[in-house]
C-alpha cells in the first residue's frame, strides 16, 4: 500500500481499493475526497456548495442558541411515541429528535439553507432533516438523522458524551499537549476536535472509513473554527504515514448482523475491531505516548475477555496503563440478539496506555 508524507493519505482502502483525487483543503483541514462504488450510499458526496450552505445552517442555530444532546435510539424511540410529538414544534424538534415538521415552522433563510445543503427531504406537509445537530461544550456537531439505519450514518450518542468526558479528564496525564495526535474512527469529529480546541499547538488527525463522517466532520471543524486539524479517510492505519504521541478511539463494538460499519465490531463478540485497533496503536505511539481507547465489552461470568487477551501486550509494551468500567450495563436490549446468548452484560469500559 502506497504512504504519503505525514497526514497525507494517498491511498484510500474501503474493502477494495477505489479510485481517489488529491486532498481537498478547506480553510486549513484536509479532507481526502473520493469516488463512490455504485450502490455504495444512497446520498450524493458533499460538494463545496451543500458544505458552505451546511456551515451557514449551523451558525444560524448557534445564533438562535440552539442546545441538544442525543439520547439512546430507544430513548429517541420512546420519547418521538408520546402524544404530541407527531411532529416538531421547534429547532430541537427538527434538527435534534428528527420529527417531520411544516415548511412555515422555519424561517425562509434557514429552510433554504436546508435545501442548499443537500439535507432536507420529505415532502411539503411533512418535510424531515437529514442531518441532526447536538452539542457538546460549546461544540455543535452534524450527524445523521434518527434512525441511523443507512450503512454509511454518522453515528453521536450517550458513547460520545462518555468518551469525550473521560478523555479530557485525562488530559492532566499529557502535560503541555501532544504534538501529533490521532482520532481512529473520527466520526462527527467530536473527539479529535476537542484534542484540537484543547491543543492547538498539535497536528490533530481524525481518521475515519466513511466518506459522509468525514465530509460531516470537515463542517464541524469550520463550525468549531480550529485550524490545526486534518481530516483523512483511511480504513485504520492503512492510509496514515509516522507516529503519533496520542491516539483516541471510540470504535464500533456491537455484533451487528447487518455488518453496519458505525455499530459493528466485528468477531469476539464485537471486540475484535477494537483489540485491532489496541494492538496497531501500540505500534505506531513514540515512548511515552498516550493510547485511550473508549469501548464496549461482552462479558459472560466474572472474566473479562477482552482484557486478557491484552493484557500481555500491554504488560510487554507500557509504562503505566489502567483499565476500567465506566458503566457496567449499557445496550442491555442486544442481549436477545444473536451472538449475545451466553452473554451477561455490556460494559463501557476505558483502558489508557502509556507506551514504554
Amino acid at each position: 500500500m502506497d504512504k504519503g508524507s505525514h497526514g497525507d493519505c494517498s491511498t484510500i482502502h474501503i474493502a477494495n481499493q477505489i479510485p481517489h483525487r488529491p486532498p481537498v483543503r478547506l480553510s486549513g483541514y484536509v479532507a481526502q475526497r473520493t469516488e463512490r462504488r455504485p450502490g455504495a450510499c444512497d446520498a450524493e458526496a458533499m460538494n463545496t456548495s451543500n458544505a458552505n450552505a451546511l456551515l451557514a445552517l449551523g451558525r444560524s442555530l448557534h445564533a438562535a442558541g440552539y442546545r441538544f444532546m442525543t439520547v439512546t435510539p430507544s430513548t429517541h424511540r420512546r420519547l418521538n411515541g408520546r402524544p404530541g410529538n407527531e411532529e416538531a414544534t421547534d429547532l430541537r424538534g427538527v434538527f435534534g429528535w428528527s420529527r417531520p415538521f411544516r415548511p412555515e415552522l422555519l424561517p425562509p433563510d434557514m429552510l433554504e439553507r436546508m435545501k442548499e445543503a443537500g439535507v432536507l427531504a420529505g415532502k411539503q406537509a411533512a418535510l424531515r432533516s437529514t442531518v441532526r445537530a447536538s452539542t457538546l461544550g460549546e461544540l455543535l456537531l452534524f450527524h445523521s438523522a434518527y434512525p441511523t439505519s443507512e450503512p454509511d450514518a454518522v453515528f453521536l450518542g450517550p458513547d460520545t458524551y462518555r468518551f469525550v468526558g473521560t478523555m479530557q479528564r485525562a488530559f492532566p496525564w499529557i502535560g503541555s499537549g501532544p504534538t501529533r495526535a490521532l482520532d481512529i474512527g473520527c466520526g462527527s469529529g467530536a473527539a479529535a476536535l476537542t484534542i484540537a480546541r484543547k491543543f492547538p499547538h498539535a497536528e490533530v488527525i481524525g481518521a475515519d472509513i466513511n466518506v459522509k463522517a468525514l465530509e460531516l466532520a470537515a463542517v464541524n471543524a469550520r463550525l468549531a473554527r480550529v485550524d490545526n486539524l486534518a481530516l483523512c479517510h483511511s480504513d485504520l492505519f492503512g492510509s496514515l504515514e509516522g507516529d503519533f504521541d496520542l491516539i483516541v478511539a471510540n470504535p464500533p463494538y456491537i455484533l451487528d448482523e447487518d455488518r453496519l460499519p458505525y455499530r459493528h465490531g466485528g468477531g469476539e463478540r464485537g471486540a475484535e475491531l477494537s483489540r485491532r485497533i489496541v494492538e496497531d496503536s501500540l505500534a505506531r505511539l513514540r515512548p511515552g505516548g498516550n493510547l485511550m481507547l473508549y469501548t464496549g465489552v461482552a462479558l459472560s461470568g466474572a472474566d473479562d475477555h477482552f482484557l486478557e487477551s491484552l493484557r500481555p501486550l500491554l504488560e510487554r509494551t507500557c509504562d503505566m496503563w489502567s483499565y476500567e468500567e465506566l458503566d457496567p450495563d449499557i445496550f442491555g436490549g442486544q442481549l436477545g440478539e444473536p451472538g449475545y446468548e451466553d452473554v451477561e452484560r455490556i460494559a463501557a469500559v476505558w483502558l489508557h496506555a502509556v507506551k514504554r
